[in-house]
């Protein structure tokens, strides 16, 4: 007899099989996801940093600008432009809308432009475990990582 199709065993294969590539895949997903929202850090952080050296070219020192938003970071977005808009309007920028991350620059004002300095930090908390996830800048070095990769 010339029967076609699957028996049971070979079907219990195939889902093993798929079920080995979901276990894998998964997260890797949930981890790219993670780093594609924690890309607002170095990409706002670098406008700051530009926005910074603007000021000192116009009026010769940095400016600083407390934490905002002042709220602990968390995974729900928070609209940037509503809590901070008054922050850092002096500085000339202005965060876009919704985001999950807070900012500050502290500013070392020496009245000479060798010594001077300021130091932006960036930090969040996406996936919610409470660490924080650092980006530094100064007048020197754009943004960098402080924390390890994995932290989001």
């Amino acid at each position: 007899m010339n029967r076609k199709g699957f028996t049971l065993i070979e079907l219990m294969i195939v889902v093993a099989i798929i079920g080995i590539l979901a276990a894998i895949a998964i997260p890797s997903f949930l981890a790219m996801q993670l780093r594609a929202k924690r890309s607002e850090l170095p990409t706002n952080l670098d406008a700051i940093r530009t926005a910074e050296k603007a000021y000192h070219a116009e009026w010769d020192q940095y400016l600083s600008v407390p934490l905002c938003p002042a709220a602990e970071p968390r995974r729900e977005p928070i609209d940037l432009e509503g809590a901070c808009a008054t922050d850092w309007a002096e500085l000339g920028w202005s965060p876009d809308g919704i985001g999950l991350c807070r900012y500050q620059v502290v500013a070392f004002n020496s009245g000479d432009w060798a010594t001077s300095d300021f130091e932006a930090t960036a930090e969040c908390d996406i996936d919610g475990d409470g660490n924080y996830a650092l980006f530094r800048a100064s007048k020197d070095e754009r943004s960098a990582m402080v924390t390890g990769n994995n932290v989001y």
